[in-house]
């Protein structure tokens, strides 16, 4: 088949012989290839650095889940609860003077720290994209060569996070008044319940919903704007009729990603255990811990590229061979 050097258009389950299983191989290959032959621990900091960027901010730190001990002596009374809101209301009009300042600092504190670890996380992407690609351990240069792009990708998660917060934050809220009401006044009621539980539902679905679309602008959107450049949107164009063509492969590529998720952290598990929780302690260190979880990094980053090849030459991120031409829109090397 010959290869124009424009995106071929999307292709049907029936077209080509796309498998959600077959990346695995090329992907562990990928790995050892990069972090093994030879090994190598400047390449290891230097590619973990870009993993890092390309991490900050998602994955949170660690957290207690020790169960509390929940009896009816624990339980606040109706009245208790009552007099508890009437204090803190009592107390916040008082205080106004100096919370309504103090909470606008926090709100735009919380607020430019979220954009900026946004934008820094978005260049991470193109950056560790970049060296697994390529097998290169470079910082300098996929900072510079794709500000462009991972800039319209920063631009399209915050649009993508506000309208996130836009349809949780409201329902959300109205679920903690139902629940105040139902405690404040000591009873249940049924169409407050029906009403808590229908909203808890649209929550449920929204946030479903938009990790899909996070997971597929992370996987696919971003390799389609390293290769062709442009903006975030056009890319998710391009994408969109390759998902509505191939709407079983990419359903049954999530179902995969769960699997894979499940089998990476009980590998993690183990690790921990082995080394009497030593690598649990090291993997929660920021920076360090991503040096340590590089061959699963690149695993997964490579699993989706490599995922994404199969539907042709022209959604290809790895170097062309001699038989393959490079795509048109895939940056100078």
């Amino acid at each position: 088949m010959e290869h124009s050097g424009m995106p071929i258009g999307p292709l049907s389950d029936s077209h080509r012989q796309i498998s959600v299983v077959e990346p695995v191989s090329p992907a562990l290959e990928r790995v050892k290839q990069m972090l093994f032959h030879p090994f190598d621990a400047g390449k290891w900091f230097v590619i973990g650095f870009c993993a890092w960027l390309a991490r900050l901010g998602e994955s949170g730190g660690g957290g207690s889940y020790g169960g509390n001990n929940f009896n009816s002596a624990s339980h606040p009374s109706a009245e208790s609860f009552r007099d508890f809101i009437d204090k803190a209301r009592d107390f916040t009009l008082h205080n106004l003077y100096w919370i309504v300042p103090l909470a606008a600092f926090l709100l735009l504190f919380f607020l430019a720290l979220w954009l900026v670890l946004l934008w820094l996380n978005s260049r991470g992407k193109f950056m560790f994209l970049h060296c697994v690609a390529l097998d290169k351990a470079e910082v300098v240069e996929p900072w510079n060569r794709f500000a462009a792009p991972a800039n319209s990708l920063f631009r399209f998660r915050l649009v993508l996070g506000l309208a996130g917060m836009f349809l949780m934050l409201p329902p959300m809220g109205f679920i903690a008044l139902l629940i105040i009401k139902m405690v404040l006044a000591g009873a249940p009621d049924l169409a407050a319940i029906l009403l808590a539980a229908g909203l808890a539902m649209f929550m449920f679905l929204v946030g479903i919903v938009f990790a899909l679309i996070q997971k597929f602008t992370l996987d696919f959107v971003i390799p389609i704007l390293y290769l062709r450049g442009g903006n975030c949107l056009a890319a998710w164009g391009e994408f969109w009729k390759l998902l509505c063509a191939n709407v079983g492969l990419f359903t049954l590529y999530i179902l995969f990603q769960i699997v894979l998720a499940m089998a990476i952290g009980v590998l993690v598990f183990f690790a921990i255990l082995l080394t009497c929780c030593l690598a649990g302690c090291l993997l929660i260190i920021p920076y360090i811990g991503t040096v340590l979880l590089l061959p699963v990094l690149i695993f997964k980053r490579s699993f989706s590229l490599y995922f994404l090849r199969q539907f042709g030459a022209n959604y290809d991120v790895f170097p062309p061979t001699a038989s393959q031409p490079a795509p048109t829109g895939l940056p100078p090397r």
